[in-house]
């Protein structure tokens, strides 16, 4: 089965907007827009109230793995291929997966701060992700 929203014609800009949008209206007070060194998002980062006061979070949109899945996929069409194409379906997959993180929690499968947690800004500004997996790995080499 191809990758989700391979086809997708909607640009990233269209669904960055829709991203910012449905975060709004969950009471997201702050929305900024990462950039890799080229200057092509590459991901956002978001102030949200949670049952712990206001937490940082970081969602990255991650288009060279998408790329990647693309191209090892004989079903996508080598057309389809393109780091465009690959930056339109990553966004477009994650405002997909907001979605999904967000009806869970509408409908009291989860918690924000369950479904989020990994991408919650931690002290020393890494994701929590990102500082548990060092630990992890300190662990695991001990």
């Amino acid at each position: 089965m191809p990758i989700l929203n391979y086809t997708t014609s909607i640009e990233v800009s269209k669904t960055m907007g829709e991203i910012q949008s449905a975060l709004a209206r969950r009471g997201v007070t702050r929305i900024s827009t990462m950039f890799d060194d080229d200057g092509v998002p590459a991901g956002l980062a978001f102030t949200m109230k949670t049952d712990y006061g206001f937490r940082d979070f970081e969602l990255p949109v991650r288009t060279d793995g998408v790329l990647a899945a693309m191209r090892a996929d004989k079903q996508v069409a080598r057309s389809k291929c393109t780091p465009e194409q690959a930056a339109r379906v990553a966004w477009r997959i994650a405002k997909d997966w907001l979605e999904a993180q967000s009806a869970l929690i509408d409908a009291q499968l989860a918690t924000l701060d369950e479904v989020m947690m990994p991408y919650m800004v931690t002290d020393t500004g890494q994701t929590l992700y990102l500082r548990s997996r060092d630990n992890w790995m300190k662990a695991i080499e001990q």
